[in-house]
């Protein structure tokens, strides 16, 4: 079968046309590929340097994909399934723990499935975790990117009363807008504080979605407003800040942590269908690249200089 191989750590991994079928165990499925999402966690464990799964070369690369099941138990033969724990989704089959695979209705496009999983998740969740309120302002932090993205049009969607939406990429924050952001805050070299202060002229953001830490996170935390809740989810700007304890004591704050890779299936099933849904009726929108599992090398280096799609490889 052709699948898209990581033949050493730190290598890019390069398309085989003739690798073996993978062959599945006990509690586990084999899968006819359908789509698979492309994620900097792939790159991370490419890389051998991933916390959490560190499979030995040469593997096939790809954790998150859907399709239908071939050989399996539960779900049952010909189910239409998802899962962001598979091992080797960039194959024409591959195998997943059962335990990890969600059923998918039939008749809803493989492409956007697969764009809503760990992006959109990520997105989605964090802000139902943050626990938003309608009379929230809310502070999303790398929203260029599609996880913010998702984020912004969360907010929207659940009735913040003001979302800020923050990033690098001048372009994505005016789609940030389009999709549903108050204003717009352009990352770069001046006060933060006081940018984020500007951008909230009514008091500071009661909500924080945070893919980035470092300084953007420091600086949105020292202008919260009381009660404060930051979700965090990724350190692309940095893995450690100085926070004084009082500033987490005075402004009550709190930090939570999310990661997709620990959400329960049933309420990571649950999560993707409600985003799955907003996206089938337009209500919220997903700008996505797809490549061919041929091509999925180009896709690779797209990932590794950090688009602002969701990319997806197809068979």
């Amino acid at each position: 079968m052709r699948a898209l191989v990581v033949h050493e750590h730190g290598a890019d991994p390069r398309v085989e046309e003739d690798w073996p079928e993978p062959k599945r165990g006990e509690g586990q499925a084999l899968v006819e590929m359908g789509a698979a999402g492309l994620n900097p966690v792939d790159l991370a464990i490419a890389s051998g340097r991933f916390y959490g799964y560190r499979p030995d070369p040469p593997f096939v690369a790809g954790r998150e994909g859907m399709g239908r099941v071939v050989e399996g138990t539960s779900p049952a033969p010909g189910s239409r399934v998802q899962t962001v724990k598979a091992f080797g989704s960039m194959a024409q089959r591959f195998v997943a723990d059962e335990a990890d695979l969600w059923v998918l209705p039939d008749g809803d496009d493989d492409v956007a499935a697969a764009a809503s999983g760990i992006a959109g998740v990520a997105g989605w969740y964090a802000v139902q975790t943050g626990g938003l309120q309608r009379t929230d302002r809310v502070l999303v932090l790398g929203a260029s990117g599609t996880v913010g993205l998702v984020a912004v049009q969360a907010a929207r969607l659940l009735g913040a009363s003001r979302i800020v939406a923050a990033g690098r990429d001048r372009a994505r924050l005016a789609r940030a807008g389009e999709l549903g952001a108050d204003a717009v805050v352009e990352l770069g070299e001046g006060d933060l504080e006081e940018t984020f202060r500007g951008a909230f002229p009514d008091g500071g953001p009661e909500l924080v979605i945070d893919p980035l830490w470092g300084a953007p996170a420091l600086a949105a935390m020292n202008i919260a407003g009381d009660g404060m809740r930051l979700v965090n989810f990724g350190q692309s700007a940095g893995a450690e800040i100085d926070l004084p304890s009082a500033t987490v004591r005075g402004k009550r704050l709190r930090i939570i942590g999310h990661s997709v890779f620990s959400i329960p299936l049933d309420e990571l099933a649950a999560v993707h269908a409600e985003l799955l849904g907003h996206v089938r009726d337009g209500s919220l929108q997903l700008d996505v690249e797809t490549a061919s599992l041929a091509d999925a090398p180009a896709a690779w280096e797209r990932q590794k200089a950090g688009p602002h799609t969701k990319l997806v490889v197809t068979p």
